[in-house]
């Protein structure tokens, strides 16, 4: 294997079935705090940093409230932990990205204990070379922290890689980290959305990348590994 390129993947409403849940776990926070959000509204903000969100969502809340708030949110999203599933086709596509030579980076800010949860949904720890958490960079989505990241735990520039996610803050963290961004559905942002952030191609979920592959912006990038 030349491991010469690497394919950096989201793993939140990318790879697992997670974006709804967030936006109810959310929901509940905002709610037993006393602000009347809707889940719409959050759950068009899944894949931002906690931060950004709240700032967001509540502009002018009590930010004393805010370490509250997060560990509501954190509470109330381990209920959905064993409703965690992978998403179609996830499996086979890192299976068969790694087995094509590439480096396979889970690419995210999720917070270890979570990570912990969605990788043992996953269920393909044989086909990951890195993965990134919230302890390795200091500002989430849509900044590109994450992602250089990334990057350097693969050893590669951002000439020689491409982002998979499903969420217009991970399409604009791509952009700005100097990566192509693919995207898919799954995580319920539609196509226009993602289009309009810059996403250079999208499909319906990971199984529909994979069938796609050889015609997508990752088959070209496996094509220049030696």
């Amino acid at each position: 294997m030349g491991d010469s390129v690497a394919v950096l993947l989201d793993i939140d409403g990318t790879l697992v079935d997670t974006n709804y849940f967030h936006a109810l776990a959310w929901y509940r926070a905002f709610r037993q705090e006393g602000h009347p959000v809707t889940v719409t509204d959050l759950h068009r903000r899944i894949g931002m940093g906690s931060d950004q969100m709240l700032d967001a969502v509540l502009p002018d809340r009590d930010r004393g409230r805010d370490d509250v708030l997060q560990a509501a949110h954190t509470e109330h999203y381990a209920a959905f932990f064993g409703l965690i599933r992978p998403l179609p086709g996830a499996r086979d596509l890192l299976r068969h990205l790694r087995r094509s030579g590439a480096q396979v980076v889970l690419a995210t800010s999720a917070p270890p204990e979570e990570l912990r949860v969605l990788r043992r949904s996953l269920a393909a720890e044989d086909a990951l070379t890195a993965v990134t958490s919230s302890a390795d960079a200091e500002n989430a989505k849509p900044e590109p922290d994450i992602l250089a990241a990334a990057l350097d735990a693969a050893g590669v520039g951002a000439e020689e890689a491409v982002m998979v996610g499903d969420s217009r803050w991970d399409v604009l963290a791509a952009s700005k980290a100097g990566l192509a961004c693919v995207g898919v559905l799954t995580g319920g942002i539609s196509r226009a959305e993602l289009d309009d952030a810059g996403a250079v191609a999208v499909y319906r979920d990971p199984a529909d990348l994979l069938d796609h592959l050889d015609d997508s912006p990752v088959g070209r990038l496996l094509r220049r590994i030696p």
